[in-house]
């Protein structure tokens, strides 16, 4: 995992599932899930980009 990816993973989540898997249900679910709440996009970012 890049620098990169986990500052994005950090700050904007669902930028960082768009960047490694384009558009899909998995960026879906990083927006619903980063709308929640910023923690569990967080988490759902760093789990699918590891």
């Amino acid at each position: 995992m890049s620098l990169l990816t986990i500052i994005l993973n950090l700050l904007l989540p669902p930028v960082a599932v768009f960047m490694q898997h384009g558009v899909g249900t998995t960026l879906l679910i990083s927006i619903l899930l980063t709308l929640l709440g910023w923690l569990p996009g967080v988490i759902h970012a760093f789990l699918v980009n590891s």
